[in-house]
Parts: C-alpha cells; structure tokens; sequence
C-alpha cells in the first residue's frame, strides 16, 4: 500500500488538520461555482491546488470533521494532479473508498482520514473525469462500520483546474 506523507497535502489542508508552523499563506488564484484554486511558494517550489466541498453529505447527522476534495500541483517534486479526499473520520482499517464520476468508477486507497488515487495516471484520470463530469459521488466507511457518501456538483471544477494548470506551469 502507498502511503502519502503530509507533505504532499497543501498547506491549506494541512493548517486546517493541525497547525503547522511557518506555513505559507495561500493566495487565491480563481476557481468558481464552490471549487476554488490557490497557490503558495515553499522552499521546494511553488504549489497550486483546487479545494471544493460536497454538495451534500449522507448521512446528514453523522458527526464528521472538515470534508474536502482536493487536487494538487508540486512541479518541483514532479508530483501533478495529485488528487484526495478528506472525509472528516477515520476510515475502517484496510478499507477502499470507491469514487464514481458520471458512472466511471475508481477504487482509491484510505489513509486515516484520507482517500488517494493509488498513482499517478489513476490522479490524471480522476482528475479529467472531475474537469469533464457533472457529478462526484464518494463512498467510505468509517472504522465504527458507518457508511458516507459525499456528492461533488462539479460544475466549476475544470475552471478552477485551468488556474492551477496555469499558476503551475503545468501543460496537459
């Protein structure tokens, strides 16, 4: 199993998850319609990604922390359209999350409260279904045995990607 270390989560997401010190400040570089598109300078590079945010999340009462997908540019680590999902609880150990996007299904790996693309042609894949899709729908389980689904209105998420495409250099 892949492991994804923090540091190639944005600083964003890594201050909301837990206070980092001297994390850089992001600045917002566009994105509409929910799906936003920042980018910040750290020592290794600059780094671009989109943050958007379920449009509904079943089932409503459970109690969850933040709840984000988001997609990242690190072209000094050679690292592009690395996609992840936060869920706001710990998924059930050894667990899938399953994605489908306009009926295109991805098995992503979990990683406490995260869900990644298992590499990178699965990134770029994910991430051209959500620019070209209407609609996201990710399903976990958490390790109390309670079963989520988030639904993503991708209207706008292509918008945002091409600023991130832009703000990083990245050519498809």
């Amino acid at each position: 199993m892949l492991v994804v270390s923090s540091a190639a989560r944005p600083a964003a997401a890594q201050t909301a998850a837990s206070p980092v010190p001297n994390t850089p400040t992001p600045s917002r570089i566009g994105g509409e319609k929910g799906w936003d598109a920042y980018s910040y300078s750290e020592k290794a590079g600059k780094v671009c990604y989109i943050l958007g945010h379920p449009s509904k999340s079943e089932p409503e009462k459970a109690k969850r922390g933040r709840i984000d997908a988001l997609v990242t540019h690190r072209p000094a680590e050679k690292a592009f359209f690395v996609v992840n999902f936060d869920v706001g609880y710990a998924f059930k150990p050894d667990s899938s999350a399953e994605l489908e996007i306009d009926g295109k299904k991805f098995s992503l790996f979990t990683d406490k409260d995260t869900a990644w693309a298992r590499d990178p042609a699965t990134d770029k894949a994910v991430a051209e279904a959500l620019a070209k899709g209407k609609q996201a729908i990710l399903k976990g389980s958490s390790a109390r045995g309670t079963s989520t689904t988030d639904t993503y209105a991708l209207d706008g998420f292509a918008q945002a990607l091409a600023a991130i495409d832009k703000g990083c250099g990245v050519k498809h």
